[in-house]
């Protein structure tokens, strides 16, 4: 008796000749009547005049089927065929990659050769099992001092970059970009403004950067889903060369916007918007994209996750989401930057969870003494500043006042200047013993010679 076929098999094969026809519009998303697709299925909808528009199934409402469009809807018309091109979306990675600008899909969008070898992944995978990860115990130097020093970092730890527009978010996330010990730097431009890609590619990353980088890039223009796929597609390109056993950077700019992209799929998708507009399905997404990077037993992803928070509040949803997510954040501020002070990272309000366990005890130490002072003088600026703080009236603010000045030469860095981790660590250790000597008892004056 011959044997029978694998009917799950040929379901899956007779599936992508689906088809269905376009009954409305809502805004960017469409309705197709008789068209059982499920969702994330990747789908072709005819237009009156010009190649069909590809979308992507997010949902089902009144039995109609929602599809998001990934290009323009201009020419689709009541009845038009929308039809099944596959169940699950893929990227194409490979060491052709280094060096090149690619979009969403994975497709160099750089004028350069479109590369031989490829092996396609699966855009959404799971992430590595909770309990097959291995603890972080090494740093990973980024080549940005005041975080090699203050605000170290380890292989596998996911940092968030909390910044208001204008702070140097991208003049940083360049430097650290051209001078970390990672292998291979997976850059993610979410909602980039157009004109800003070519200035990061040249100004902030630079030719030396770029050659061992994969820029994947969706800029504001590009659909919602464009934009959601980026993200996902520059971790999986990450992922990939992490599989291969290589230390990964990924740096992603920014999170906020792959949030308010989610948002704009979920409303059309019809979910109620929940916290300050933002559907459900946001904080559920962001999760599952960002517990993708870290440690594995073959390599690391270290990520940088850069959160834009609107008139400077930090707990709006999104960076309140992201913080319970993450190892770890850094705050840049605009007070700080004003003063021209770059990086301008707040030491103080930014802390890395990892530190403890990727950093010797002299490290430590180092790093803790400089924290103090800068906190004693935080809380006396307003006195200092007018003048009625006393010297003598308390031993910390003394020692802030006397070191500030090498405190903010240390913390300062150009952005054409790579630091060291071993010029990093020594410059810290150096710094952390004269805060100490600072803040010893000092002799009190001899006594005036008492008089005949």
């Amino acid at each position: 008796m011959a044997d029978l076929p694998d009917f799950g098999q040929l379901d899956g094969i007779m599936s992508t000749a689906l088809t269905g026809s376009v009954v409305r519009t809502d805004g960017m998303a469409v309705s197709v009547a008789g068209f059982p697709a499920p969702v994330g299925s990747v789908v072709e909808i005819e237009r009156q005049a010009g190649p069909p528009v590809e979308a992507e199934v997010i949902g089902f409402r009144d039995e109609n089927t929602i599809a998001y469009p990934l290009g323009d809807l201009a020419g689709v018309r009541f009845g038009n065929r929308a039809r099944l091109v596959r169940t699950s979306r893929s990227v194409r990675v490979g060491e052709a990659l280094l060096g090149r600008v690619v979009n969403a899909r994975g497709e160099p969008i750089d004028g350069g050769p479109r590369p031989d070898a490829w092996t396609p992944v699966p855009l959404f995978r799971a992430p590595p099992p909770a309990i097959s990860r291995p603890r972080i115990t090494d740093p990973l130097p980024t080549g940005v001092r005041a975080i090699d020093g203050l605000l170290t970092c380890g292989r596998g730890q996911r940092i968030g970059v909390f910044s208001g527009a204008g702070v140097g978010k991208s003049v940083m996330l360049g430097m650290m970009a051209r001078y970390t010990a990672a292998d291979v730097t997976v850059i993610a431009l979410v909602g980039e403004r157009g004109r800003e890609v070519n200035e990061f590619l040249e100004r902030d990353l630079g030719p030396a950067g770029l050659r061992r980088s994969v820029v994947v890039v969706a800029t504001s223009d590009e659909r919602a889903l464009v934009r959601v796929q980026a993200a996902f597609a520059a971790t999986a390109v990450a992922e990939y060369f992490r599989d291969q056993g290589r230390d990964v950077l990924l740096i992603m700019d920014s999170l906020t916007r792959f949030a308010l992209a989610q948002r704009e799929i979920g409303l059309a998708a019809g979910e109620p918007p929940a916290t300050r507009g933002y559907p459900p399905s946001v904080f559920g997404l962001l999760p599952r994209l960002v517990e993708r990077a870290g440690r594995s037993e073959r390599g690391s992803i270290t990520a940088f996750y850069s959160v834009l928070v609107e008139g400077d509040d930090t707990n709006e949803p999104v960076s309140d989401a992201v913080r319970g997510l993450l190892d770890g954040h850094t705050i840049l501020s605009r007070k700080i930057a004003a003063r021209a002070h770059y990086p301008a990272i707040d030491v103080l309000e930014s802390i890395s969870r990892l530190m403890t366990e990727v950093c010797g005890e002299a490290h430590l130490q180092a790093a803790q003494a400089v924290r103090e002072v800068l906190s004693a003088y935080r809380d006396h600026e307003d006195l200092i500043s007018i003048g009625a703080y006393r010297s003598g009236s308390n031993p910390a603010v003394d020692a802030a006042l006397r070191m500030k000045d090498a405190i903010d030469a240390f913390l300062r860095q150009p952005m054409n200047k790579e630091a060291p981790f071993t010029e990093t660590l020594r410059d810290l250790t150096q710094l952390g013993q004269q805060v100490r000597s600072a803040r010893a008892p000092r002799p009190a004056p001899p006594a005036p010679p008492a008089r005949n």
